[in-house]
């Protein structure tokens, strides 16, 4: 068994005492050293699969966040206050069985009557406020920019363009090449899929015939005797098809949901005549054209399958614990304020600016923002509203994005970097995402990544959570690991309420655990880095040494 070596913070403090809520004092030590603690080799049970972020790397041998052994050691009987999470996503299914206890109800608001009762410029805004009504589907923001850009620049070279044009010009070619790139290999994937789906589905249900069981295994191919040189050709090729998924059914499943992916981009996200935003009738060029949207936080869609994502992550970080349902969110004392504004395509930067602005007034203290963009007409709309969550003590926790790049090169928004890298607010943390696989792989491949743009790593590969409609599935990406930092945080906030939101961060930074070990990016096992050097703090997010450093800190 391999052994690696890990540094944690705090070594030196061998015990604290403190007070944390009821007056009761912790006796706790933070994560030692375990040079000599074997890693475990064998693969995670499904219980403990839809559990490992709140695992800890000591005790269980598994990178999660330690929440499980915070509540039994540190939290146990001790109340806290309660904080108001902001989830600004695709919108939350509210009446979902394990999230509906834990929702943010508007004190000020009488529900249904058609009147804004707080005067807080949004009617009948009861557990948070939709801003895309009933827009489901979305362009990508660089088509935006062809549309706009195109009656003027098409056809033309830069050399018959005047000087003031030329900027919007190169953004415009920039926009293009893009476009050009992403369909092409969106049209190449979905005809694959599409070719593949119509030779396995018939060879699929021929086999399934022969042997009388649709999950039927290698095995059972293997074991038909004297098959015909048809059969010989099906069982060769669901035999392979097998070797990457569990059972047909469920590969047949994979390539239809990806197939119904790669329409929707096409249809939405690529789609150069349609007018998405005309059903809200505001300019999203005029952010002072800001009465718009509706209160319906779940979204028009009656399968709620538009809001899968926000629902996951609001499950993530507060899923009612101990309700013996389903499954538990990191933070109780939480109620979820859902605040609809990501469509399935790009955000507009007005949406999330007056988003942010909204939850900041109705008294959120922790956002959680999993989405991003890589084009940002408005960035100062958005960077204007992160100053203002940092002027009010607000706490905002930002997924790093899934393309595997080094953000040190390459601008992603939301972010709070000004041009020479240092923060524009003290107050706004990005996470990448860790694989459940303590080793080489321990990032996840998809997780961006840097030195200097990004905070520190969270769980984010198969996370288990809730999804519309009272299901809960695995999902992933640095989306779910946002949501576990965002739990933390919203934990800190309601035991040690006198801690800034500048503290809450540091504490999340400082708290961490890392390792010296090489971690392979960005899917590319020649790019391998220390796992120390690629965020900027180095490190795993750690629930029960943050709890400590907190109350400490609080001191």
């Amino acid at each position: 068994m391999k052994t690696f070596k890990i540094a944690f913070f705090a070594v030196a403090m061998a015990v604290v005492m403190a007070s944390c809520g009821s007056g009761a004092a912790i006796v706790a030590t933070p994560i030692q050293n375990i040079d000599a603690n074997p890693i475990k080799n064998a693969p995670l049970t499904d219980a403990q699969l839809k559990h490992w972020p709140a695992m800890d790397l000591v005790q269980d041998t598994v990178p999660g966040m330690s929440v499980d052994r915070a509540y039994r050691e540190i939290i146990k009987n001790r109340k806290g206050e309660t904080v108001i999470v902001g989830v600004i996503d695709s919108g939350v299914d509210i009446e979902h069985e394990d999230l509906k206890n834990v929702l943010w109800t508007n004190p000020g608001e009488i529900a249904g009557n058609g009147i804004d009762d707080d005067n807080n410029g949004f009617i009948d805004d009861v557990h948070g406020w939709n801003f895309i009504g009933d827009i489901i589907g979305e362009n990508m923001e660089y088509v935006r920019y062809m549309r706009k850009f195109g009656p003027k620049f098409e056809g033309k070279s830069e050399s018959s363009i005047s000087a003031a044009d030329r900027k919007d010009f190169a953004l415009y070619e920039k926009a293009k090449a893009e476009y050009e790139k992403e369909v092409g290999e969106i049209t190449r994937n979905k005809s694959r899929y599409e070719q593949m789906l119509s030779q396995l589905k018939p060879v699929h249900e021929a086999m399934a015939k022969k042997l009388g069981k649709e999950n039927y295994t290698k095995e059972d191919l293997n074991g038909i005797k004297t098959p015909s040189p048809e059969e010989q050709q099906q069982i060769a090729m669901l035999d392979q098809m097998l070797s990457y998924a569990d059972s047909m059914p469920e590969m047949i499943k994979e390539l239809e949901g990806g197939l119904k992916y790669f329409n929707g981009r096409l249809e939405d996200n690529f789609n150069m005549t349609k007018d998405f935003r005309g059903v809200l009738g505001d300019n999203p060029d005029d952010l002072a054209d800001n009465v718009y949207g509706d209160n319906n936080v779940s979204g028009p869609d009656p399968t709620k399958e538009n809001v899968k994502h926000g629902t996951h992550v609001a499950g993530i970080i507060a899923a009612q614990r101990n309700n013996d349902i389903g499954m538990e969110g990191v933070a109780r004392n939480v109620q979820i304020m859902a605040v609809r504004a990501v469509p399935d395509g790009d955000e507009y930067d007005k949406d999330i600016a007056l988003a942010i602005r909204y939850a900041v007034d109705n008294g959120a203290k922790v956002l959680n923002t999993s989405f991003g963009k890589y084009y940002s007409p408005h960035a100062d709309w958005v960077y204007d509203a992160l100053k203002y969550a940092a002027s009010k003590d607000v706490l905002i926790v930002n997924a790093a994005g899934n393309d595997g790049l080094d953000l040190d090169t390459v601008n992603i928004y939301p972010n709070d970097q000004i041009d020479n890298g240092t923060e524009m607010a003290d107050s706004f943390l990005t996470v990448g995402a860790l694989n459940y696989v303590y080793g080489s792989d321990l990032v996840a491949g998809f997780s961006n990544y840097g030195k200097t743009n990004v905070d520190v790593f969270a769980p984010g590969v198969k996370i288990w959570s809730t999804t519309p409609l009272n299901t809960y599935e695995y999902l992933q990406g640095t989306s779910m690991a946002s949501p576990e930092v965002a739990g933390v945080a919203a934990m800190i906030r309601s035991y040690y309420p006198k801690l800034s939101a500048k503290q809450v961060k540091q504490i999340i930074l400082d708290s961490g655990i890392t390792t010296d070990m090489d971690v392979v990016l960005g899917n590319d096992p020649s790019n391998t880095k220390p796992f120390s050097s690629i965020s900027k703090s180095g490190k795993m997010v750690n629930m029960y040494n943050a709890l400590i450093m907190a109350d400490k800190m609080s001191k």
